[in-house]
């Protein structure tokens, strides 16, 4: 006999019911991968994200010139064998500051979205597993962040900060949590009552055990899905606020402060607007396309 306070670990890791949850989450993230890897599209986007990460971490390899440097014999240039995607007004070469510009991308992306993502499973979790005045409080509050508008609301959380990249991740990072709660809380109230985690709850498991061995890997594939697509949301967002002059400053290079910099030199210098901004489209590309995968590949109708 197990006494009252002590969870039987090695009984409940021999429940039948729990090994088939066990054997269905294992299943479930390889058949998944299986039809991920059919799929041309998604595996497009994954290869402009991992080059997309590649360049950003071997960016003072890549690039030819300092980002900051300025030439000014060679301002305003259109692309050449010199300088690739042409120059700048201050004669700086476009192709390094693109080039340095995706580390600021990719870190809002990966940072903002993980802000976003811990905060929506705590509490989407409380929600979804406690029910009740919990839930009830936690979805009010997911609401009221549903009624701002995503852009506005984190043009306000800047102005009210400042400028920088570190508040840029938390504007972003505050405004995401209320769609991965509500997500997850969803997730939570389709599984929560199977009769692997009746079994669980049965054998003395405590709240916090159901909840992390049991609920979280069988509810967190959506959350999966989500967060990758969402991080191409996070990377359009920071381009809003430097563009607006709220995100990174000068002379940092960022590809939505390369958009607004060259602005008023879109009639007489356009390579200056197109090769950021095609950078901009290309990863939120890539991660679109790799989402959609993801979201396919989780679907059960799929198989």
């Amino acid at each position: 006999m197990y006494p009252e306070n002590r969870e039987p670990e090695a009984k409940e890791e021999a429940t039948p019911e729990l090994a088939e949850s066990k054997y269905s989450r294992s299943s479930l993230y390889k058949d998944a991968w299986r039809r991920l890897r059919k799929n041309k599209l998604a595996m497009l986007g994954f290869a402009i994200i991992i080059l997309l990460i590649l360049i950003a971490i071997f960016a003072p390899l890549i690039a030819p010139y300092n980002p900051t440097e300025r030439i000014k014999a060679d301002s305003s240039l259109g692309p050449s064998a010199k300088h690739l995607f042409g120059t700048d007004i201050l004669g700086r070469d476009i192709f390094t500051r693109v080039i340095f510009g995706s580390r600021i991308s990719i870190q809002v992306g990966i940072v903002a979205v993980g802000i976003s993502l811990t905060i929506g499973l705590f509490f989407g979790a409380l929600a979804g597993y406690f029910g009740n005045i919990p839930d009830t409080i936690i979805m009010r509050l997911a609401d009221i962040f549903f009624a701002f508008p995503y852009i506005l609301g984190a043009i306000a959380i800047m102005t009210i900060l400042g400028p920088g990249l570190i508040n840029i991740f938390i504007a972003i990072g505050i405004l995401g949590w209320a769609y991965f709660a509500r997500l997850f809380r969803g997730s939570i109230l389709s599984i929560k009552n199977k009769e692997y985690i009746e079994a669980a709850r049965a054998l003395g498991a405590s709240n916090f055990r159901i909840i992390t061995k049991h609920i979280f890997p069988n509810a967190f594939a959506p959350m999966i899905v989500y967060g990758t697509m969402n991080v191409g949301t996070a990377i359009i967002v920071e381009a809003a606020l430097s563009f607006l002059g709220l995100g990174v400053q000068p002379p940092t290079p960022a590809w939505g402060e390369m958009l607004s910099e060259s602005l008023k030199y879109i009639n007489t210098a356009p390579w200056m607007m197109f090769f950021p901004g095609f950078a901009i489209v290309i990863t939120v590309l890539g991660f679109v396309l790799f989402g959609d995968g993801l979201r396919d590949a989780f679907d059960p109708r799929m198989k």
